[in-house]
This record gives C-alpha cells, structure tokens and sequence, in this order.
C-alpha cells in the first residue's frame, strides 16, 4: 500500500505482478475501500477477469466495450481489472482508457509474459509494476500472531508465505491446500496457457528445479537428468518449459556475475521458488534440503525488500552467493549452514574479505549469532537477517 498510495488520482497504470494467491486481489480491494474513504462519489469500476459474470469478456473488444459502459463522465473512474493477462491484447484497451485524466487505473496479473518487452514498450511512460510476492517471515509471524522462534521459522521453511493459511483451522489442513494450489497454478498458468501436451517432462522438470534450489546449472544439466530417467529431451524444450514456469512466478532465474570482469555470464545460473511452501509440495519437506531452503528464503526476502539479486563470481573456486543491489548501493551475503566448522568458516568470510570494496558484507547462517563479527564480516542468524 505503500508504494501505491503516492499513484492514486495519478494518470499512470498501476500494475500488480506476481504468483497466484500471493494476495493481489485483496490489495485491490484495499485500494477500493480508500479511493471509497477519500472520495465517496468515486465510479468503481472493478473487473476480476476469473469471475464468471465477465465470461462474456473474449477479448481486447469485449473488454473495452464492459467497461466503456460503466465510465460515467465528468467523474473520476477508478478502473480495476483482476487477472488481466486472461485476455489478449489489454495493453490496447489500458492505452486508449488512460488518455482521459479522469481514469484511474489498476492491474494485476499473474504472468510475467503480460509484461514482454513488446507490451513494455507499448506502455512505456505509462506503466508502474509493483512485484507482489508471497509473505516474508516477518509478514508470516504478523499475520499468524506467533513470536519470533525456531519453531515459527521451521514452520515458514515447511509452508511458506501463502496468505490465505490463515483461513485454515490448523497446520494439519495447510499441506492439503498448498498442494492443490500448485496444481492449479502448473496447469493453469503453464500446461493450459502454453497448451502442453508432455505434463509428465513438467512434472519431471519442476522435481529437478525443487531438487537444486541453490545449485548452479544450466539446460544440458537437465537434458542429461532427464535421460538418466528415460525422458527423451532437448536443450531447447527444457529451456522452453523453464521459461513457462518463471513466466507464471512460480520460480526466479538468478543469473552469475562475474565480480572482476563486470559482466554476466551466459551459461550456469541458479533458480529459487517463490513460496517454499509450493517446493515442498513439489519433492516433500526433507530434513536434508535445510540448506537450500535457507538459501531461497535469504533470496526470497532480499527481493520482498526491493533488492536486485544476482549470484557473484569471483573465480571457478570462489562465489558469493548473493550481491544485492538497491538505490546504488550493494550488499554481499553469503549462505551457509553453520560456520562453526574452520573450513567452513574460512571458505565463507574468506570470499567475503578479498572483495576489494567496503560495501556491507554478511554471513547468515541457520543459528549462529555469536560473536557478531568476524574479521569485520558481520554474522547474522536466519532469523536474526529474516527480522532485519
């Protein structure tokens, strides 16, 4: 609400972005109930595009000739289309509406290809998008009134971020809907929008992603994978499918940077999911994966508090598992169960202490916290970052 508020009454497309059921809908309806507080004669002109009522809503004509038939002129219209990616060619609808300053207008969507280059540009000075994305820890422990535990932290790890949990008597329901959730969001943000014929190469894909959070690799990886489990595929297919599943914000690309040559590299970058709760679902929540886990909600939280993220690389041997970047300046974090153990302990500030700049520099780990610095090199717990 935040980031909305200095947009309200202003001639620029507001645009939510981000996975189903990460609670877009219930902004805009807070968005609603303010425009409502601060200006009561308002015309609300609100469109959820998964409603039945707007099953006559084919396309781009349809769309505008529904809500050109609810704007009342001479007053502000606020205008709030639900799941609008749902009809084809919007941008053309959004465009033509926002050239009367009397219209307020509102999106959100839940795939990020509504969002090309080619529909960028057709917008472009026109468009803000604010990334909606599944509950942080901090978030998780309001909306669920619990303390700040190891227990709350286990249970966010296992269950992830969806806000609607809430609803739900116990922990006991919460698998069960986390479960059909991922359903609907594969087959219907990637298998029926793409018209896939292979769910079980899908399938097979979405447990090697789940699998590998926090592991660098590339297309041929999982090409050889999926021949070790006699799935016939291609470089190009895998890459095809990957870029379905990141479309529909079930998971992030983080690409490797190379530290001294500034510069990205093209091949080997690691992918994290939006909400743990959805990855467990996938492969199950297993004591092993600990690791990976603490590395996606390190990722997942750097990008809720507006960072852009990518892996560092300072040579073969050596990689940062995380710069973040925002309003120019940088933040260098590294991953690691535990730093007890000297290697460990070497290897993780080690990395840190010969980037030659004074950004801020952190390790995370599961539960270490003291002492609080090493080497300069702040140490922090997860839960301790989480909070932060």
């Amino acid at each position: 609400m935040d980031q909305i508020r200095p947009f309200i009454n202003k001639n620029i497309i507001k645009v939510l972005a981000g996975q189903r059921r990460v609670g877009k809908s219930y902004i805009l309806m807070a968005v609603v109930e303010e425009i409502k507080q601060q200006n009561p004669d308002a015309n609300i002109i609100e469109i959820n595009l998964e409603n039945f009522a707007f099953a006559h809503i084919h396309n781009a004509t349809d769309l505008y000739n529904e809500i050109s038939s609810r704007i009342k002129a001479g007053r502000n219209n606020y205008i709030f289309l639900d799941e609008i990616q749902e009809v084809k060619d919007f941008d053309k609808v959004v465009r033509s509406l926002i050239l009367d300053p009397h219209n307020d207008i509102y999106l959100t969507g839940s795939n990020s290809s509504m969002f090309s280059s080619e529909i960028a540009s057709r917008l472009a000075g026109r468009c803000i998008v604010i990334n909606v994305h599944a509950l942080t820890y901090r978030e998780f422990l309001m909306f669920h009134s619990l303390p700040d535990s190891d227990g709350a932290l286990e249970t966010y790890l296992r269950y992830g971020g969806l806000p609607y949990l809430i609803n739900l008597p116990n922990e006991s329901t919460w698998g069960e809907y986390i479960s059909g959730i991922t359903d609907a969001v594969v087959y219907r943000d990637v298998v029926s929008r793409h018209s896939l014929r292979n769910t079980d190469f899908l399938g097979r894909l979405l447990l090697f992603l789940a699998d590998n959070i926090g592991c660098i690799f590339n297309a041929k990886k999982i090409v050889d994978y999926l021949k070790s489990q006699h799935i016939s595929s291609s470089v190009t297919s895998v890459q095809a499918y990957m870029g379905y599943v990141a479309e529909a914000f079930i998971i992030h690309r983080v690409r490797r940077w190379d530290i001294a040559g500034k510069r990205f590299f093209e091949i080997g970058e690691k992918y994290f999911f939006e909400d743990l709760g959805i990855r467990n679902s996938i492969i199950g929540y297993r004591p092993g994966d600990i690791g990976g886990l603490i590395e996606n909600v390190v990722y997942n939280h750097l990008i809720a508090m507006g960072y852009n993220v990518k892996v560092g690389v300072m040579t073969q041997e050596r990689e940062i598992d995380f710069i973040a970047e925002k309003d120019n300046e940088l933040r260098y974090i590294q991953v690691a169960m535990t730093v007890s153990d000297e290697n460990t302990r070497d290897r993780e500030f080690g990395n840190l202490s010969r980037i030659p700049d004074n950004y801020e520099k952190t390790v995370v780990t599961l539960r270490d916290s003291a002492p609080n610095t090493y080497q300069g090199i702040r140490l922090m717990s997860l839960r301790e970052f989480l909070m932060s």
